[in-house]
């Protein structure tokens, strides 16, 4: 790759093998000792985040990040992004964990100015666009994508972009040194179609862009806010 930049698809999987408890940083496995609604003792097995700070109800965010320009429809800020797991390149949302001290709104735009360069401001879902989170984030209740087997948990936080600004008009990402992520966009209107024509060149949709597109389908097919 000598004289070009990494790209997110140069990356593969060389082997997966089990993983020592004494070895494990992110996350750990356990056994859930619960009754059914008939009383009944079960057994679950789950993943557990190792790594939610104390002072946090969430271990993170994903970033509803759009971009605006008086001139222009919102787009939708978007990443390409390896994941191991799959050994696919998938298309996501930026996200993060948050740190301690820290609430789902400051992560968030803390999260969008490392992974993407953008600056912006996090606003409130049902609100207008100036109208800043509070550090408690009243109104954005926790999200589990996979409840069945982890209890992972995070805070969808909408963060405007304003492309007119000096700050976001030369982007300086700052990616540690295993993260390999190319961003880009796409009109917020085209999503259900972008992610189609994605998902047909191979890659993979993460479930919160899919999940966002499939509701602005919904919503368009059966006329909501027409």
């Amino acid at each position: 790759m000598s004289g070009s930049d990494p790209k997110a698809s140069d990356a593969k999987v060389l082997s997966t093998e089990p993983l020592m408890i004494r070895d494990a940083r992110w996350t750990r496995l356990v056994k859930i000792n619960y009754k059914d609604p008939l009383g009944k003792e079960r057994t679950w097995e789950a993943a557990e985040r190792s790594t939610r700070p104390a002072t946090s109800q969430v271990d993170g965010v994903g970033i509803v990040a759009i971009l605006s320009h008086p001139e222009n429809g919102p787009s939708l800020l978007l990443q390409k992004q390896f994941r191991p797991p799959i050994n696919k390149v998938v298309i996501e949302v930026p996200a993060g964990l948050v740190d301690e001290g820290e609430s789902a709104a400051e992560c968030a735009v803390r999260e969008l100015r490392e992974e993407t360069g953008y600056h912006g401001v996090a606003a409130e879902k049902d609100a207008c666009p100036q109208d800043i989170i509070t550090k408690a984030d009243p109104l954005i209740p926790p999200h589990t994508p996979d409840p069945g087997f982890c209890n992972t948990n995070l805070n969808m936080v909408h963060v405007n972009v304003d492309l007119s600004l000096p700050e976001n008009q030369t982007l300086k990402p700052e990616l540690e040194d295993n993260e390999f992520i190319e961003v880009f966009s796409t009109p917020l209107k085209d999503l259900y179609a972008e992610c189609k024509k994605l998902e047909e060149q191979g890659y993979a949709i993460d479930a919160r862009v899919g999940t966002l597109a499939e509701g602005m389908e919904i919503a368009r097919r059966w006329k909501l806010y027409s």
